[in-house]
């Protein structure tokens, strides 16, 4: 089976589509630049299905290597047959692969191979064709001084029966089959452990039983992280006894002592062999699915993050608030340059409001702020009501930033190379300002996993979740295209073709020559070539360059056809821009050519109709409740406004102005059955809750969403 082939048996695309998306793939195309410039070549795939593609092309290469890896080793042991390497050849799952490899696999000594070594495998043959009418006879004439008694040679002999029944494909298979249908996943709490305060968490789960299929991911993760810290233990179990049956009416296929011992090694091989390996083998799949289905939920979270509303550039006034530390300001400029910090006491023990609100006011006129972030950690609603009483001259737009990874950010290399002279509060308050100017360019700076937006991120795939939030990460940073001219290297090496080093080597040219003026000097980076140019030229952007479409998501492969365009229509490139009524009367058809076709010309036209639109929305200002000040004041029958700040398969967390975030389980996102979260609900959004019920002891708040427009 061709890699083409194998793909279309998981996806509903063309022959054509999967064939010049893999050649794409092999050119090192990336995923951003396939989806947005190549889409003549497929079939105009977007970056989901692109996404698709390539995983199952990762699946088909590893299946691959591993068969080859399989053969090399049969070739060795001088095993490999002809059936055996058709088999192998033809495995179209690494399950199936691995099954036809076990009984040649390398693996410790065995019971079964101690009685092989002692002749006893004749009469293992003997006892499996049930033939024998003296099996006591037939196993006296293998007793010797290695087997002393015929007890000891039928025990030789079922040791290998029960490798043999082990190996089966079709009982795997079976076992397998009713393992997916039928296991009951339960769990026991670990007596001695029951009553450490760590334990009570999962207090749920001290004695729990649930088919292991209709288990949704947050519980099985929650399971299996109660047991790898000792607090439960985790069990899987199905019928055993018509496990066993439906074994025996494969086998045994007479009524003598032949049978007799066929039925005790189909018990042992079941207990000893299959059961536990094939138990181990269905919670390692369903902890696959699990996690695919959490790492799913990040990365959902994550897009909807990085793509959150940017203030854009303007002048802003960060604030890491505090109580006796006290809250560090920063002032930046509408780059997100540091122009001035200082550390200002509103709160207590120092309670220096009236000096505060003075200093506060006074850096506002100095440098012209246009906008206040407050990060919404300790002190936070405290602050933002200080800060909402300070008498402004100008009408200054106040937002709570949300300031998780803000930490993690300050102590790193990142932030050290940023601001070498000042410390981890300064860079925390600048990381908190720039959050509100630009949340996609900051955020790539810290680790997805310290901001907080999933479900069980650290007992996941760590491989599979970085992969997965790096995709996502570059399909953000791509989608909004980047000012080359301002952007870090952090932010610069997820757009498309570039990566870490040449990143680096971007920002250093920048600074030894200047700003770039076109994208044509884009070219002049040492060590970006042709290919690296074609994957990222369309996502980077020159503001105020002499030719506008720097400007712009137009390639640069296309220049000469914009500017065919504007000649025909008789207007310079300046003059086409943005102007509607003549970009959308162009007849398109008469541009089509062998590489360009209409969704190409499609793209581009929208690109000149608005060059360069950023797709996020617009940040929007928003307050809490104020009376709302701990958990002691949220009472049931309460609405009360809130950000969900977090997403997960069972619901949504809500920060409603107070330490605790309250929870909006699934059943109460809407009136009827909810599927999909995400369909009623997004991270960041502004919503109206209802208050159903305050456990103060558990610090649990549960809430209901109310429609924003519900009438009364």
């Amino acid at each position: 089976m061709t890699i083409t082939e194998s793909i279309l048996k998981h996806l509903d695309l063309s022959p054509k589509q999967v064939n010049n998306t893999i050649k794409l793939l092999n050119e090192d195309a990336t995923i951003p630049f396939i989806s947005r410039y190549r889409k003549e070549m497929t079939g105009n795939l977007d970056e989901v299905q692109i996404g698709e593609i390539v995983k199952f092309k990762e699946q088909f290469e590893a299946l691959a290597k591993r068969k080859e890896s399989i053969l090399k080793s049969l070739e060795e042991q001088e095993v490999l047959t002809d059936e055996l390497k058709a088999k192998i050849t033809q495995a179209q799952d690494l399950t199936t692969l691995e099954d036809f490899y076990l009984p040649y696999k390398k693996k410790r000594k065995t019971k079964a191979d101690t009685a092989r070594e002692n002749g006893l495998e004749p009469l293992a043959k003997i006892i499996m064709a049930q033939n024998s009418r003296d099996l006591d006879g037939s196993a006296q004439r293998f007793v010797n001084n290695n087997v002393p008694s015929i007890e000891v040679a039928l025990e030789g002999a079922r040791h290998i029966i029960a490798e043999w029944i082990n190996e089966r494909t079709d009982i795997r298979n079976d076992i397998r089959n009713q393992l997916e249908r039928y296991a009951i996943l339960s769990t026991k709490v670990v007596k001695t452990k029951k009553d450490e305060e760590n334990a009570q968490k999962y207090r749920d789960y001290f004695e729990w039983d649930e088919p292991l299929n209709r288990c949704p991911s947050h519980r099985f993760l929650a399971i299996s992280r109660a047991a790898s810290e000792g607090f439960i233990r985790m069990n899987v179990e199905i019928d055993n006894e018509r496990a066993l049956e439906k074994i025996d009416r494969k086998i045994i296929r007479s009524n003598n002592a032949c049978a007799e011992e066929i039925q005790t090694a189909i018990a042992d091989a079941y207990k000893r062999l299959l059961f536990p390996a094939l138990s181990n083998e269905i919670l390692n799949t369903a902890k696959e699915k699990a996690d695919a289905t959490a790492i799913n939920v990040f990365a959902k979270n994550l897009k909807q993050l990085l793509l959150g509303s940017p203030l854009g550039e303007k002048r802003v006034l960060g604030i890491d608030p505090g109580f006796r530390t006290g809250c560090k300001v920063v002032c930046l400029d509408a780059n997100g340059n540091l122009e001035h910090n200082e550390t200002i006491y509103p709160h207590a023990p120092k309670n220096d409001f009236k000096g505060a609100g003075n200093k506060i006011h006074y850096l506002v006129n100095a440098h012209k702020i246009e906008a206040i972030a407050i990060g919404n950690g300790t002190a936070s609603r405290e602050t933002e009501r200080f800060i909402r009483k300070i008498p402004f001259k100008q009408d200054l737009q106040v937002f709570v930033v949300s300031e998780a990874g803000a930490s993690v950010y300050s102590a790193s290399k990142i932030a050290r190379e940023e601001f070498p002279n000042y410390d981890v509060t300064v860079r925390g308050a600048v990381s908190i300002g720039r959050r509100l100017q630009d949340p996609l360019a900051e955020l790539v700076k810290i680790d997805p996993k310290s901001i907080g937006v999933g479900q069980y991120q650290h007992d996941v795939d760590q491989t599979a979740l970085k992969n997965e939030l790096d995709r996502v990460t570059e399909s953000c940073v791509n989608a909004v295209g980047v000012n080359i001219n301002t952007a870090s290297a952090s932010l610069l090496s997820y757009v498309s073709g570039i990566g870490p080093k040449l990143a680096e080597n971007v920002v250093k040219h920048r600074e030894e020559n200047g700003a770039f003026a076109s994208r044509k000097e884009i070219l002049d980076v040492p060590r970006l070539g042709g290919k690296a140019f074609e994957q990222a030229a369309g996502f980077l952007r020159i503001k105020n360059a002499k030719n506008p479409l720097d400007d712009s998501a137009v390639h640069p492969e296309r220049y000469a056809l914009v500017n065919q365009i504007a000649k025909d229509e008789k207007k310079s490139i300046e003059d086409l821009i943005g102007n509607s009524s003549v970009l959308k009367s162009i007849e398109l058809k008469k541009y089509v050519s062998k590489d360009v076709g209409l969704p190409t010309l499609e793209d581009i036209i929208n690109e000149l109709e608005k060059p360069g639109l950023d797709i996020r929305a617009e940040a929007k200002t928003f307050t809490f409740n104020q009376n709302i000040k701990t958990i002691n004041d949220v009472k049931p029958g309460q609405l009360l406004p809130g950000i969900v700040n977090n997403v997960t398969n069972f619901g949504a967390f809500v920060d409603i102005g107070i330490k605790e975030s309250g929870l909006i389980h699934i059943s109460n996102l809407a009136d009827g059955f909810v599927s999909d979260v995400n369909e009623h609900i997004a991270l960041h959004e502004q919503v109206v809750v209802k208050v159903l019920e305050v456990d103060i002891p558990r610090k649990r708040i549960q809430l209901k969403l109310e429609k924003l427009n519900k009438k009364e």
